[in-house]
């Protein structure tokens, strides 16, 4: 009697299902898109009072000094500054940490390299958005460093915005002018390529108003940048 095909397989041991991280995705880009909108409104008021220094040193310096004082009844003297100061501490650690576990889960689950053509444009914003936000960390490191606490400003004075920042650019130290232009055009970057993300994060695209999206994320980014680059740049050619 033929014993063909009698005897047992070896059975094949199941591979283990995937477990389900403990933050979804979606809470992840949720974070994402909320620290995003309130780094990206902290930039529009912050702009908006960087003018002031057009209209001359009382404007920018009694701007500065309003705002110790708002909300003083309730939160004492620089109670205001200090509530947006913490917000914008969350909103910063919150979205390197959100954007750096989604990095980490898309490079374990990307189970081949990207195709020849993918691929370039794969690395390209991985890089852009990679590198951009280590110079923009920096650079909030410095700003507040140099005109918020004041250690390596030449002038240095509490409440003396304009001082300040008529000391800081001058045409001396023309490479602390190219620092702060460099690190504007990286948040350039990182602004626009992360208002187009949160767009179809929250499926407010498609193809038909693709072009339309990406030009007006790349239009509020150059206003926003150049409302910010005018002032380091007046300072240094003596416009200000």
């Amino acid at each position: 009697m033929s014993t063909k095909g009698s005897a047992k397989e070896p059975k094949v041991a199941a591979k283990p299902a995937a477990r389900r991280p403990l933050i979804p995705a979606v809470l992840l880009k949720f974070i994402m898109a909320l620290s995003g909108a309130v780094l990206v409104l902290y930039l529009v008021v912050h702009m908006i009072g960087n003018l002031q220094i057009f209209w001359g040193q009382t404007a920018i310096n009694g701007y500065a000094e309003w705002l110790r004082t708002l909300l003083q009844p309730v939160l004492g003297w620089e109670g205001f500054v200090w509530v947006v100061r913490i917000a914008l501490t969350l909103s910063v650690v919150g979205h390197i940490w959100a954007a750096t576990l989604l990095a980490l889960r898309a490079k374990r689950a990307r189970p081949v390299k990207y195709a020849a053509g993918n691929k370039v444009k794969g690395s390209y914003t991985a890089r852009t958005m990679r590198w951009g936000g280590v110079i923009v960390l920096l650079f909030i490191i410095w700003h507040i460093l140099d005109l918020t606490v004041g250690v390596v400003n030449p002038s240095g004075q509490h409440l003396k915005p304009y001082e300040n920042i008529t000391a800081d650019f001058t045409p001396e130290r023309w490479y602390i002018t190219l620092w702060y232009v460099l690190a504007l055009v990286a948040i350039w970057f990182h602004l626009r390529h992360g208002l187009w993300s949160a767009v179809q994060t929250l499926g407010k695209s498609s193809n038909r108003r693709e072009k339309v999206l990406k030009t007006g994320a790349t239009v509020f980014s150059t206003v926003l940048i150049v409302g910010f680059l005018i002032v380091p740049i007046s300072a240094t050619f003596g416009w200000i």
